[in-house]
């Protein structure tokens, strides 16, 4: 009798223990990811928050929490003319570097499609300046743009004395250096997406089109590139996202100028908020940029929710 007793405590006891490690293995994992959810929680929405909030006042070099209204948003869009030229330069600079990054990113990924030899030592060219952070970028093309040191004077050294090229000291060109060195940075990354696409799509479809007699352009031109809208809609996307929160690229490469002939709205908050002293100003501009990016965003995480839908 005292030996069934003691076997039941025995089975009692590793039942208690069983379901307090069960326990434990639940509750352990939410305790080590809940001071990163608490700063997450803080540094990104609370200061969010705080932006939106600060934007109604009239703060200046220092927070002032008392709500004004949106005398800011109508002195931004009404009285700052340097607020238009970022806006401008936005749209310049968004629609040269999508462009570019899709068709060349798109043209590359094509030409690998091929199979050809050294495959992998093409990939490591085109996909190298991924490697490199935009102050890295925007310091070698600086240093390559540079009138009096970069490829003017290489070319003029090589006997064309006469040869400029002043694009990044020029007002009314400086913002296509920007370009140029964006999309130099971010092609490899679009490349990347359009070629994943491209392996992605089954081989018997090229093979029965063969057959049909198209030839491999038409091929690609009415069957293979049209298959891959939603890899063009992902590229978009990114490269839309990148160019409204581009900041350092330009602030190592021109710093907004000459003048703020290539100021972005990025690079305006920092001038506004941080060297001027008006900080609901500057925050007024940064609640502009952040709901342009959700207006990117949240329709894109729609469709693709929908189309996850729609495929289940």
């Amino acid at each position: 009798m005292d030996n069934e007793l003691q076997t039941q405590t025995n089975a009692g006891n590793k039942i208690k223990s069983g379901g307090f490690l069960n326990s434990l293995e639940n509750i352990f994992p939410k305790l080590v990811l809940a001071p990163t959810f608490v700063l997450a929680l803080v540094c990104i929405y609370g200061f969010i928050f705080w932006t939106i909030w600060v934007s109604f006042t009239n703060s200046g070099l220092l927070p002032d929490y008392e709500l004004k209204g949106i005398g800011q948003y109508i002195i931004l869009f009404t009285r700052e003319p340097r607020w238009w030229v970022a806006i401008r330069n936005l749209f310049i600079f968004s629609s040269l570097f999508i462009a570019i990054c899709i068709v060349i990113g798109l043209a590359l990924a094509i030409f690998l499609d091929q199979r050809i030899r050294a495959e992998g030592f093409f990939k490591a060219i085109y996909l190298y300046p991924m490697a490199l952070s935009f102050i890295v970028t925007g310091t070698s093309w600086r240093w390559i743009l540079n009138p009096s040191l970069g490829l003017e004077r290489l070319v003029q050294q090589m006997g064309f004395a006469d040869f400029t090229f002043r694009w990044l000291v020029e007002p009314e060109t400086a913002i296509y250096t920007i370009v140029i060195a964006a999309a130099w940075q971010s092609t490899g990354f679009v490349f990347a997406l359009f070629l994943a696409g491209l392996r992605g799509i089954d081989n018997s479809i090229i093979k029965a089109a063969q057959v049909d007699g198209a030839t491999l352009p038409r091929i690609y031109w009415r069957i293979i590139i049209p298959s891959l809208r939603p890899v063009f809609l992902s590229a978009v996307i990114i490269l839309l996202h990148l160019a409204i929160k581009s900041f350092d690229l330009v602030m190592v490469l021109t710093g907004g100028g000459p003048g703020y002939s290539t100021d972005m709205p990025a690079t305006f908050m920092y001038t506004f908020a941080f060297n001027r002293g008006r900080l609901a100003f500057g925050a007024a501009s940064a609640v502009i940029m952040f709901l342009a990016v959700m207006a990117i965003i949240i329709p894109y995480l729609f469709s693709e929710l929908r189309a996850t839908r729609n495929a289940k």
